[in-house]
């Protein structure tokens, strides 16, 4: 019996195997969870171009949005584990989300093999030039003679949104937070001034605030950016924090080591591709090479770090 048993395991792990080496055997779909247009879409259907070169199969973009990204995250969660169908997974649907709403219907390591590292981008504050305001300082002492200011964020649970959120009660002012399913979509009501303020994305505001459309009042990064020196980081401006909003490719759990391996591989040789350069220079991501096990390590140390922080922020309002 034994060696049945063995016979058969070997079996199993031989057709998995042959399983791996023949994937993709149809087109792969790469959920993002956000509407079309922002930093998750966009690092998507880069990495997704980039993918479907390497492999001579086409990987292609669905987006599924609604919930801030937890809806497209539990949809891939659920899926079958045979290479067919990733997400772009990161900070807003599996660190943020979870953590805002307990019942996000999964869970973020449990549920997920995790694949490989995009990268991550600053948030700015950004207002636009109707609202009279042109430095941080005056931001806040606006909304604290105010009762409320609205601001639009990608979506509720985004960095974006936590970090608006953050600031409001560090700075004792209310912020009234106006949800949209994505960057793309707050963009265009901010750029109209329907709503005069954001937290989004440098990705999503970069080629605006070079155009003179919005003002960038302060970044999350650790230095200033090159593309806008004028902004402070909010180190400078007395918080101590530092954040990214970043991205990284999982797919349900169970997913074959053989293919987390072999897709790993091509989206670190990626990044040499001029295409995928030109888009981390612009957007000013911040991308570095990790491994599988680098990225569950990495996922896991970003969830022990704000998890606590959201949670006592949430209880003390």
């Amino acid at each position: 019996m034994t060696r049945v048993l063995a016979a058969l395991a070997g079996l199993v792990l031989a057709v998995a195997s042959a399983a791996a080496a023949d994937w993709p055997s149809k087109p792969v779909r790469i959920v993002v969870p956000f509407a079309a247009g922002g930093a998750a879409d966009t690092l998507g259907r880069l990495y997704a171009d980039a993918l479907s070169a390497a492999f001579g199969r086409q990987f292609y973009v669905e987006n599924r949005i609604g919930g801030g990204g937890l809806i497209g995250a539990e949809a891939v969660a659920r899926a079958e584990p045979d290479g067919l169908t990733l997400m772009v997974s990161g900070i807003p649907t599996h660190v943020l989300g979870p953590a805002m709403n307990r019942n996000a219907g999964f869970d973020p390591m449990r549920d997920f093999t995790h694949i490989a590292y995009f990268g991550g981008t600053p948030n700015a504050l950004v207002v636009h030039p109707s609202l009279g305001v042109s430095a941080y300082r005056d931001f806040f002492a606006l909304a604290r003679g105010a009762d409320g200011v609205e601001y639009v964020s990608a979506g509720f649970g985004t960095m974006g949104n936590w970090i608006a959120e953050y600031l409001a009660a560090k700075e004792a002012v209310k912020l009234v937070h106006v949800a949209y399913k994505g960057g793309a979509q707050a963009m265009v009501d901010l750029l109209a001034g329907h709503v005069k303020a954001g937290m989004l994305t440098w990705s999503s505001v970069a080629e605006h605030i070079r155009a003179g459309r919005l003002r960038a009042l302060a970044v999350t990064s650790a230095q200033r950016l090159p593309h806008a020196p004028e902004a402070p980081t909010l180190r400078e401006l007395g918080h101590d924090f530092v954040a990214t909003a970043w991205y990284s490719l999982s797919g349900p759990a169970g997913l074959s080591p053989d293919i987390v391996e072999r897709v790993n591989r091509e989206i670190v040789r990626a990044a040499d591709r001029p295409q995928v350069r030109r888009q981390i220079e612009q957007d000013a991501i911040e991308a570095k090479p990790m491994t599988p096990a680098e990225v569950r390590s990495f996922m896991q140390s970003e969830i022990d770090r704000w998890t606590p922080m959201i949670v006592g922020l949430v209880g003390a309002r």
